[in-house]
């Protein structure tokens, strides 16, 4: 075969196969592979008819279509599949070549994937791709990580496809190794959390105000155009806009109430404890996703429990719409300053030096949780690089005070109405968590101390160290002291 690509793809999913048409459009030959040749076959006589894609039956013919240093971008299933797929062709590599990895992988994998070939003189990069197949398509948010001189190679492509915003391409590199994988996590849970929250004002709107869909809509669209202007808030109000064409009632209420989950808001969940850093709202969202897997028993349990429900409605909607709406916001700010200082503390202990400004501009457009706040945010970071929490930057302080009472009005409201939201909840207590200068970790600190001897620390008297009380002979002192004297 005579035909030599830039880059070359393997995997034709749906994310596949719309990433190797953004590439291609952009300018640059690419040649495809998928484990199924009718797969490629089909890919190449429909959507990649006459454009610059070469449908490759076989690894040996792949790579021998490739321009050297081979570019290799892999969009197969996070895992095992990653690693079969470059055992599959790693004799054919050569020093320099350059594999980018562009699926959900977990960071640590892509750190020993990195190590590995490195010792053969081969580069891995791990990419996430967010935007889902429509950005895969018209432009994506890219977060690269691994060598710098490695992703220098590949960055014009990157620059090329990724979504766009008034200050450059949704593309930053990211750091060493799995950085690029490791914020395209964090990244997740963040989203996770998000979904959560809009979840909860759909909830008690719909069950506590008794909205129909139509107007819940109506106001999610309202809200698009202010302050929480984000892509979740456009296709809330588009979903809850859609009438099922059978019984025209609202087509989310055919859908079974139980969310499914591929394992990153885990995966984020799982490296917050082990590097100490609370992220209370993406908890409760990943919580809130298993919970709603009990389908069967959460039926069963309102069958036999027949909990208390109160009647829809308040005497004021529009004051707990507007609650909700401040609510809604004053929630996301937290969801995001959890996920940005878990990206802190990982780039800390990785020796990552993640840019945490850029990466709030790069999740400006492409992604799934561009949003206006990202801005925001990006300017926070660009005033204090070295800011602990956003919950001190002026700006966001200044919106969480102010918006303090109807935080408060709405969570309040519904729990009367007995509507769960974990998540609004979470972040309103991890704010005043935040904003405790006391906090009731002392007699945990006295209890571990009492049963296992795990010591403390003495107010005010830090050269003191760690130091172990004896509890029951204290007791015994005190007992003593107060008995009356003969």
């Amino acid at each position: 075969m005579n035909k030599i690509a830039k880059v070359g793809l393997i995997g034709l999913g749906v994310m596949g196969e719309n990433l190797a048409l953004n590439i291609e459009r952009n300018g640059f030959s690419i040649a495809v592979y998928n484990r199924t040749q009718e797969k490629t076959d089909a890919f190449i006589a429909n959507q990649a008819a006459g454009k610059n894609v070469i449908g490759c039956h076989d690894l040996k013919e792949f790579m021998a279509c490739l321009e050297k240093p081979r570019k290799i971008i892999l969009l197969v299933k996070a895992g095992d599949a990653v690693d079969k797929t470059i055992d599959g062709f790693k004799l054919f590599l050569e020093k320099g070549d350059i594999i980018i990895d562009g699926g959900n992988s977990h960071f640590k994998d892509t750190q020993r994937r990195e190590n590995a070939l490195a010792k053969d003189g081969i580069f891995f990069i791990g990419s996430g791709v967010s935007g889902g197949e429509e950005g895969a398509l018209n432009g994506p948010s890219l977060m690269p990580g691994g060598d710098k001189k490695a992703y220098e190679q590949i960055r014009p492509i990157w620059e090329a496809i990724a979504a766009k915003v008034n200050d450059g391409p949704c593309v930053t590199y990211l750091g060493p190794d799995g950085a690029g994988h490791f914020v395209k996590m964090v990244h997740n849970g963040i989203e996770y959390g998000d979904m959560q929250l809009i979840a909860e004002v759909y909830d008690v709107l719909r069950r506590g105000l008794g909205l129909s869909a139509e107007t819940i809509a109506q106001t999610f669209s309202q809200w698009n155009r202010g302050i929480l202007d984000s892509f979740l808030i456009e296709i809330t109000a588009n979903i809850l806009g859609v009438e099922d064409p059978q019984t025209r009632k609202p087509f989310v209420d055919q859908i079974v109430d139980k969310a499914g989950q591929k394992g990153t808001g885990k995966w984020t969940a799982e490296l917050a404890l082990e590097l100490g850093i609370p992220i209370p709202t993406i908890d409760a969202a990943l919580t809130a996703r298993q919970l709603s897997a009990l389908k069967d028993e959460r039926v069963n349990a309102a069958a036999r429990l027949k909990p208390f429900v109160v009647s829809a409605g308040a005497d004021d909607k529009e004051a707990v719409i507007f609650a909700l709406h401040d609510a809604l916001y004053a929630s996301k700010i937290c969801s995001y300053a959890q996920g940005m200082a878990l990206i802190a503390a990982g780039s800390k202990e990785y020796n990552w030096n993640i840019n945490l400004a850029e990466t709030a501009r790069i999740w400006k457009g492409g992604c799934i949780i561009r949003a206006r706040l990202l801005e925001q945010i990006r300017q926070a970071f660009a005033r204090d690089n070295k800011l602990a929490n956003l919950l001190l930057d002026p700006e966001f302080a200044d919106f969480q005070k102010n918006a303090n009472d109807k935080w408060r009005y709405a969570i309040s409201f519904a729990i009367e109405k007995k509507i769960p939201v974990p998540a609004l909840a979470a972040s309103l207590n991890y704010y005043d968590s935040y904003l405790s200068a006391s906090l009731p970790q002392n007699l945990t600190q006295a209890q571990r101390d009492y049963f296992g001897a795990h010591t403390f620390e003495v107010v005010g008297k830090p050269e003191l160290g760690f130091i172990h009380a004896d509890w029951p002979k204290m007791m015994q002192d005190q007992v003593k002291a107060k008995a009356p004297s003969k």
